[in-house]
């Protein structure tokens, strides 16, 4: 007998009738060895034993193979149970193996890369929805074959079997933290989450269902585009669902288009495109026409995050990005913006916020300033910048992003936030404190991208009745020749028409510096603070001194010349209000600017959301009607 034989037979035990040197000793032994092997090979025994008999067969006299029994064969009593296959889950991104308990558990997220595997439409509504509040809708509805294709039927049954769905979304109502919402989910197993004429169908009554009821809708898109076997109705479901979901946005709800791996073809281009936000998974393919065709008919090889949820984040096409195991809490604060106890003009947002606590810092004494040495404060270093205000002034804050059209302007801070517990959309320049940090924001100054932004949330805001704050600190918009071939002009204008026409309050503070256009595509509103140092200029100072004396250098005499202080700018009655700095600078004591900053807009949005939406238009209009110095003769 080979050796390796020799060696496997010695861990079995010997028979009671067989005599050896030492037998008693020996048998102990052996069926010690046998247990041990056991516990440390694991369920993995048996699965090795069938290995090595299949790799090494020994051919017995009778013709049969001995090798399977030369080895220990697990027992109903051993100590380690053979295990399933699928206990184990391989992710197909990092190739990292982990428990299957414990992924389930991590909603189908890999524990090693974060890898967001597919799940199906159930699974995505028992994740989001309260327990046992989901109330199906429409769960018969199912598809015919409108062009008799042959083996659509069948295909069909099949799925239905397989899946245990009619057709590939779930529509129903159910329950976010006790907020109502219609909601939806498409599941990529029937099809692939295409769009036949039985989705169009039932997303169209979801929406009808939703304004009906008044009610938001969430809706989770995963789909390969139309279904091919269905022709031109399947076209025209993109039609359909994009005029159901106008209607239900002009009805002014909600409606939230989470797309998931993944979003292609025509429901891209309906849809799941419409939505008040857009909120994606790490890595989901969002797209219109497939990589493989667009590789083919440019005959190029394309960047490897093409169509990535990152990639359309970056390029201004959603507004959030957030990891499996946040959108329940995202979804629901999302909510908790637009549920009736916060929108305008209830009656939650005209009562007055909560009485400041005590300890609060003492407002500083109000003192003017020459331009000149307004101009070296506010370009001190320590100077706080929106960043550090945000957080001082407000809270439960959504930061949203991208234009739609282009990218996303890190110039532009644009999102919701609560000021003392009223909701507002907040609109804000960004300036960095030091090199580093101003090269990302560009130095504060917005290229079009991020005016579309502001424009897009100033529209969204006055659809769902809520106040715009903005805070503005800005030399001026970019100047390039990217900002100038994307229309910089045009996009201030259209954030200047749009404040022109926008029926909700609108609350601007200058922090800063307040540069030409760039500042007042924000600024048009209908009350406007200035920090007691902060400058409102038609022009920077340096600008200013190269344009009328053809000297730069005498840009301090051009802040005094110009009358750009924040004392002057009241005088005109283009500012309201001045808030007060410390001695040396706003940076000197943030946390009592801050205070000032928030007691000018509570004030200010309390007065204004005391009137109706078109009292607060005329008079915004007839503020800026009577600006001017001219003489008639």
């Amino acid at each position: 007998m080979p050796e390796q034989d020799k060696q496997q037979a010695s861990l079995q035990p010997a028979s009671a009738g067989t005599s050896r040197p030492g037998g008693a000793a020996r048998n102990s032994l052996d069926l010690a060895n046998t247990l041990r092997r056991r516990v440390n090979q694991e369920s993995h025994l048996q699965t090795a034993a069938q290995a090595y008999a299949a790799a090494h067969p020994e051919v017995k006299p009778d013709g049969s193979s001995h090798a399977a029994d030369s080895l220990p064969q697990p027992r109903p009593f051993s100590y380690q149970q053979p295990q399933p296959a699928d206990l184990w889950v391989k992710c197909p991104a990092c190739k990292g193996v982990m428990y299957r308990e414990d992924f389930l558990t991590h909603h189908s997220v890999c524990l090693h890369c974060g890898h967001h595997f597919r799940i199906s439409a159930r699974e995505r509504l028992d994740m989001v929805l309260d327990p046992d509040s989901f109330e199906a809708c429409d769960a018969s509805l199912e598809s015919v074959n409108p062009l008799n294709f042959k083996g659509y039927e069948d295909k069909l049954k099949l799925l239905q079997s397989q899946t245990g769905l009619q057709e590939a979304v779930v529509t129903g109502r159910g329950l976010i933290d006790g907020r109502p919402c219609c909601i939806g989910a498409l599941d990529s197993r029937f099809m692939m989450g295409s769009m036949g004429s039985a989705v169009g169908e039932k997303i169209t009554r979801l929406f009808e269902r939703a304004v009906e009821q008044r009610l938001p809708v969430l809706l989770f898109t995963v789909s390969g585009g139309a279904r091919m076997q269905e022709g031109l109705l399947s076209l025209m479901q993109m039609a359909k669902t994009s005029a159901a979901v106008a209607r239900h946005q002009a009805e002014g709800l909600l409606y939230i288009a989470f797309l998931t791996d993944p979003t292609t073809g025509g429901v891209t281009a309906s849809f799941a495109s419409l939505g008040n936000y857009l909120i994606s998974e790490p890595g989901t393919i969002i797209g219109f026409a497939g990589r493989r065709v667009i590789e083919g008919t440019i005959a190029e090889a394309l960047p490897e995050d093409f169509q990535r949820a990152e990639f359309q984040l970056a390029h201004g096409f959603l507004d959030l990005l957030v990891r499996r195991s946040e959108s329940r809490q995202l979804l629901s604060r999302l909510l908790a913006y637009h549920s009736q106890d916060t929108l305008y003009p209830s009656c939650s947002l005209q009562q007055k916020p909560a009485p400041a606590p005590p300890g609060l810092p003492q407002t500083p004494d109000l003192r003017e300033h020459r331009g000149s040495e307004c101009l070296d404060l506010i370009h001190l270093k320590d100077r706080p910048n929106f960043n550090d205000y945000l957080q001082l002034i407000f809270t439960d804050i959504i930061e949203l992003h991208g234009d739609r059209c282009y990218g996303d302007d890190p110039a532009l801070w644009g999102g919701l936030a609560r000021l003392d517990g009223r909701a507002v959309t907040l609109l804000g320049t960004v300036k960095g404190h030091n090199l580093a940090e101003n090269n990302r924001c560009h130095f504060g100054m917005p290229h079009p991208e991020g005016y579309r932004k502001a424009r897009r949330l100033m529209q969204e805001a006055c659809r769902c009745g809520r106040p715009v704050v903005c805070l503005i600190d800005t030399p001026g918009a970019y100047c390039g020749v990217g900002a100038e071939e994307r229309g910089q002009g045009e996009a201030i204008a259209r954030c200047l028409e749009t404040l022109a026409t926008l029926a909700t309050p609108v609350a601007a503070v200058i922090l800063g510096e307040g540069g030409s256009g760039g500042a007042l595509a924000l600024a048009m509103g209908d009350r406007l603070a200035m920090l007691s140092n902060a400058i409102y200029s038609v022009i920077s100072p340096r600008g200013y001194a190269s344009l009328l004396w053809k000297d730069p250098g005498r840009e301090r005499e051009a802040a005094d010349t110009a009358r750009i202080t924040a004392f002057d700018a009241r005088k005109m009655g283009i500012c309201d209000q001045i808030i007060a700095e410390p001695e040396g600078g706003a940076g000197r004591d943030p946390a009592a600017v801050a205070q000032g900053i928030r007691a000018f807009l509570n004030q200010s949005l309390a007065d204004l959301l005391a009137l109706p939406s078109d009292r607060i238009l005329e008079q915004r209009q007839a503020r800026f009607r009577a600006l001017g110095a001219y003489r008639e003769s």
